[in-house]
């Protein structure tokens, strides 16, 4: 049988709702995709985009009201809409209508001028499960699981705290733990540039390490490597060695994996009582209602096929 995924549109002024449309007979084969977005706003998207809404596009309506859509606007009312699309799914998945979620782009501001207090998808599925969710980036090739995520980089070394970093490590290899190959080892990045230089450059590797051997005495074996030099981690040499780093901070993480991964990168909420993924790309404002040819499908089917496998 088919998984059931419900779909949160995303900021209806995006890209998003492109996608969902453009790409449902592909992934219909595969799943069953049920959409969380009324039929009024579906038929406005559909008419601004000159694409037909397919017979079999199953909706469901989020709890929120109507508004003019505007191509590559940010607003309150398109940030209020996405959030309501997002909690409708988390709503299905939570009572186990569906089998997971996949979320199509939000914009933060968006939501911020909504009255959302979550700087995304992440935060809030912790604050509504009251659970540490893990942010985790990538493709079949290579994932990129982040230890902090939108916080400012002035604030970073404020976070590295050996008990949270050791829960962070044993919750994350308790996620992945059935996808990894025998003695195969995750890549742990340091903080500081050439690992601190035994100190010369920062002392956070000293936290970092005792952070990895008392999460390995509770793993019960060493799955983690020794934190490595950050500038030389993603190098084609030292890639050969890991699919699953760790990175300290969003941007260590993110800036090499979208570098050499970006169209076909997605999302993943780990260490969650539902499945969720999500595109990794954002609303694309800037090609939004615009019918460009060649729009790029790759990270949202992914999504998909993730939870599919």
């Amino acid at each position: 049988m088919k998984k059931i995924i419900a779909i949160s549109v995303g900021d209806l002024n995006g890209i998003g709702i492109e996608l969902a449309l453009r790409c449902h007979d592909e992934i219909k084969e595969i799943s069953s995709p049920l959409y969380c977005i009324n039929n009024n706003m579906l038929k406005k998207a559909s008419k601004l985009l000159n694409i037909p809404i397919p017979l079999d596009f199953e909706i469901i309506s989020p709890n929120s009201e109507d508004f003019k859509i505007k191509p590559a606007s940010i607003s309150k009312e398109s940030g209020k809409y996405s959030y309501q699309s997002f909690v409708k799914a988390v709503e299905l998945a939570r009572n186990k209508k569906v089998d997971a979620i996949v979320t199509l782009p939000i914009h933060k501001k968006a939501w911020e001028l909504a009255g959302v207090n979550y700087k995304g998808h992440t935060d809030a599925l912790r604050d509504f499960f009251n659970i540490n969710a893990i942010m985790m980036l990538g493709c079949e090739k290579m994932f990129v699981a982040l230890y902090t995520e939108h916080i400012p980089l002035k604030d970073i070394s404020l976070y590295i705290d050996v008990s949270k970093l050791v829960i962070f490590l044993v919750d994350f290899y308790k996620n992945i733990e059935s996808e990894l190959e025998y003695d195969e080892v995750i890549a742990l990045l340091a903080l500081n540039p050439h690992a601190g230089d035994d100190g010369v450059l920062g002392n956070e590797e000293k936290i970092i390490l005792e952070a990895r051997e008392k999460a390995h005495l509770i793993i019960g074996k060493q799955v983690y490597s020794a934190p490595l030099v950050p500038d030389i981690a993603f190098t084609p040499r030292v890639r050969k060695k890991y699919k699953y780093f760790v990175a300290m901070y969003h941007d260590q993480g993110l800036a090499p994996l979208k570098a050499l991964y970006f169209d076909e990168g997605i999302n993943v909420s780990l260490n969650l009582p539902i499945i969720r993924t999500s595109v990794d790309h954002g609303t694309a404002f800037d090609i939004a209602y615009k019918s460009i040819t060649y729009l790029n499908k790759e990270s949202y089917l992914n999504a998909i096929n993730y939870i599919i496998k």
